[in-house]
């Protein structure tokens, strides 16, 4: 007896681009960049593999595609904290707690960047690595605007602490926990910078 298999009429679902990115930025931000597969996605997406290399390339160019939307859709708005109007102290301590409450988000488990700056693939890694460089960039430059002398030390102990914190996340920290790392530092800032 044959038995003939039954396809679904119509076309093959079309891949929707920022459904894709907006699916694969989750699923990075969620398990980490190692951990996601194109599988993941497609399954995800209910779409065949071909349809993403087409859109994306790689599973590395929809992680860049990934990462630019973080920087709109996830990221600490540091252009709004970061203003002139403030002091400096005050404002990198809230970045500091900002970070600790993206960072515990169940769904994301640290930062998108940051994490993808320890990944294995070398691209990914070094596009991670790309951004996290220039978000440091303008915490430095806001620093130096009113503190030159201490701009790239305290630039550097709130890298260390927002990378610190993300790694924590991803090991489980709760809010509270995280919170409470950041206000200690916060406190250490406005020593800092009196």
């Amino acid at each position: 007896m044959i038995t003939k298999i039954s396809r679904p009429r119509g076309r093959p679902r079309r891949l929707d681009a920022e459904q894709a990115v907006a699916t694969a930025q989750r699923l990075f931000h969620s398990r980490g960049y190692d951990a996601v597969s194109v599988s993941d996605v497609t399954q995800e997406l209910s779409i065949h593999p071909p349809s993403l290399y087409s859109a994306f390339g790689n599973k590395v160019g929809l992680y860049a595609r990934a990462l630019e939307r973080y920087g709109t859709h996830g990221a600490i708005p540091l252009s709004e904290i970061l203003r002139d109007d403030r002091p400096v102290a005050e404002a990198l301590a809230e970045v500091l707690e900002e970070a600790a409450r993206r960072y515990a988000d169940p769904n994301a488990a640290g930062c998108l960047v940051l994490e993808g700056a320890r990944c294995n693939d070398p691209e990914a890694r070094e596009l991670a690595r790309a951004y996290n460089r220039a978000a440091e960039q303008v915490v430095r430059h806001y620093i130096s605007t009113r503190h030159p002398e201490a701009a790239d030390s305290i630039a550097d102990f709130v890298s260390t602490t927002m990378s610190g914190l993300s790694a924590k996340a991803r090991d489980g920290y709760d809010v509270e926990r995280l919170l409470a790392s950041a206000r200690l530092a916060g406190a250490t800032l406005r020593q800092a910078l009196r």
